[in-house]
C-alpha cells in the first residue's frame, strides 16, 4: 500500500489535520519544551542555589522518578490501549489508585530506609509528608498525561507541559528553603499540573471513578505486565550506561557521554512523538498498516534532515557547551545516525501493542537492553567511548533485522 506525500499546502495541512499526525506534532513539541524549560529550570537553580543545594535536590527527584518507574505496573500504557473499548472513567480510576498506592507504599519504605538505602538523603525524613505528597501528584499526573493523548487530545498535554513551565518561577521565592526550594519547585508544578489535567479532562466528560474496576484488571493484567517489563527493560540502559561509562574509562568520559547523549536525545524526540501517537490510533481501531506507512514518511521526513543537521553542526554545539566535550564529536554522529533504527524498533513496539503481542514486545526490548549493555561493556575496553556509539549502532541495526523477522514470520508485513 503506497502512501501517497502532500503535493501542495491543501494537502499539507489536510495532512497535519489527521489525529495520527496532529497529534504527533503536539507531543514533539511537548518533548521539546519539557526540555526547554529543563534547560532553563537547572540553569537558573544552578546561579540562585549553592551546588550542594543543587546536588541534593537533583537527587531528591531522581529518587521520586525511581518509585515512579517501578510503580508504573504497565497501568498507563494500558489506558492507552483499552480507553477506546472500555468506560474510561472507571479505567482512568483504577490506573490512578492502583499505581499511585503502589508509589505511596514504596515511598514510605524509602523514607523509612533511607538512612540505609541513601544516607546523603536523609533529610527527606524531615519533610516526609511533603515528600509524600509530591509523589502522589507526579504518580498521578503521569496517569493523566496518557489520558489525555489516548482521547487524541495531544493538544492539551502540551498545554500541560507548559504549565510544568511554571517550577522556573517557583525557583525565586523558595530560595530561602535551599534544597528543599529547588525540590518543592518541582513538585508544586505538578500539584498544578494535576489540577489542570483534571479539568482538560472534565471538559471531556472523562472524570476518574473512586474505585478499582477488578474486571480490568484480570482483562488488562497480561498487557499490563508486558508493556511493564518491557518498559523497564527499555530504560535499564539509560539508568546503567552512565555508570558503567564511569567505572570503565573514567569520569571525564562519563561527561562526555552524558553531553552528548543528551543533545542527540533531542532527535529521539521525533520517533517517541510519532509511535506514540501510533499506539494511540492502532488502539483506536484505525487501519494499522496505513498508519505505519504514514507514521515511517512523517517520522523520516523529519528525522533525516535533523541527523544530516546534527553531524554537521554538532562540532559547534559541542563547543558551545565547552571546549572539553568537542571530542565527542565522533559519537555524536554515531548515536545520530543510530536513530533511524531506534525509530524503526520503536514502531515495531507501538505495532506489538497494538496487536497485543506481549511475546514479540518483550522479545525485541530484552534483545535491545542486553545487546546494548553487553555490547557497550565489550567495545568501551577495546575503543574507547566510541564502543558505546558502535554498540548503539549495532544493537538497533540489529534490532531492526529481528523486527523484520517477527513482522515476517506473523505475516504483519503482507496483511492490512
Amino acid at each position: 500500500m503506497a502512501v501517497a506525500l502532500p503535493k501542495n499546502f491543501s494537502e499539507v495541512r489536510q495532512h497535519l489535520q489527521e489525529p495520527l499526525i496532529r497529534n504527533s506534532f503536539f507531543i514533539m513539541a511537548s518533548s521539546f519544551v519539557a526540555a526547554g524549560f529543563g534547560f532553563f529550570f537547572w540553569m537558573i537553580a544552578a546561579r540562585l542555589y549553592s551546588q550542594v543545594d543543587v546536588g541534593i535536590a537533583t537527587a531528591l527527584m531522581s529518587s521520586m522518578g525511581l518509585l515512579i518507574l517501578i510503580s508504573r505496573l504497565g497501568l498507563d500504557q494500558s489506558v492507552i490501549r483499552f480507553f477506546p473499548q472500555r468506560d474510561k472513567n472507571k479505567v482512568l480510576g483504577t490506573a490512578i489508585i492502583v499505581p499511585t498506592a503502589v508509589a505511596l507504599g514504596a515511598g514510605v519504605i524509602f523514607v523509612a530506609a533511607v538512612d540505609v538505602i541513601a544516607p546523603e538523603l536523609v533529610i527527606v525524613r524531615t519533610v516526609a509528608p511533603l515528600y509524600l505528597a509530591f509523589l502522589g501528584a507526579y504518580s498521578i499526573t503521569w496517569v493523566l498525561e496518557g489520558a489525555l493523548n489516548a482521547i487524541r487530545k495531544s493538544e492539551y498535554y502540551f498545554v500541560l507541559n507548559l504549565l510544568y513551565g511554571s517550577r522556573i518561577l517557583f525557583l525565586f521565592p523558595l530560595v530561602f528553603l535551599g534544597a528543599m526550594g529547588i525540590f518543592s519547585s518541582f513538585g508544586l508544578s505538578f500539584v498544578l499540573g494535576l489540577i489542570l489535567a483534571l479539568a482538560l479532562l472534565s471538559r471531556c466528560s472523562i472524570r476518574p471513578a473512586a474505585g478499582v474496576d477488578r474486571v480490568f484488571i484480570r482483562e488488562a493484567w497480561q498487557f499490563s505486565a508486558g508493556a511493564y517489563i518491557a518498559g523497564i527493560l527499555m530504560s535499564a540502559p539509560n539508568m546503567v550506561i552512565p555508570i558503567m561509562v564511569l567505572n570503565v574509562l573514567g569520569a571525564e568520559s562519563t561527561a562526555n557521554y552524558y553531553i552528548t547523549y543528551a543533545i542527540v536525545s533531542i532527535l529521539f524526540m521525533i520517533p517517541y512523538a510519532f509511535t506514540t501517537s501510533l499506539f494511540v490510533e492502532g488502539s483506536h481501531g484505525g487501519e494499522m498498516k496505513k498508519s505505519v506507512l504514514r507514521t515511517l514518511a512523517s517520522m523520516f521526513a523529519l528525522l533525516i534532515p535533523a541527523i544530516i543537521g546534527l553531524a554537521l553542526f554538532g562540532e559547534q554545539i559541542l563547543s558551545l557547551i565547552g571546549k572539553d566535550y568537542v571530542e565527542g564529536i565522533t559519537l555524536l554522529r554515531v548515536l545520530a545516525l543510530s536513530a533511524v533504527f531506534v525509530s524503526i524498533c520503536q514502531t515495531f513496539i507501538s505495532i506489538a501493542k497494538v496487536r497485543n503481542d506481549i511475546r514479540s514486545l518483550i522479545i525485541i526490548s530484552g534483545f535491545v537492553s542486553v545487546a546494548l549493555l553487553g555490547l557497550g561493556y565489550t567495545l568501551m575496553h577495546q575503543f574507547g567511548l566510541i564502543g558505546m556509539g558502535y554498540a548503539w549502532f549495532a544493537t538497533y541495526a540489529a534490532g531492526t533485522l529481528l523486527t523484520g523477522v517477527i513482522l515476517w514470520k506473523k505475516g504483519w508485513i503482507t496483511s492490512s
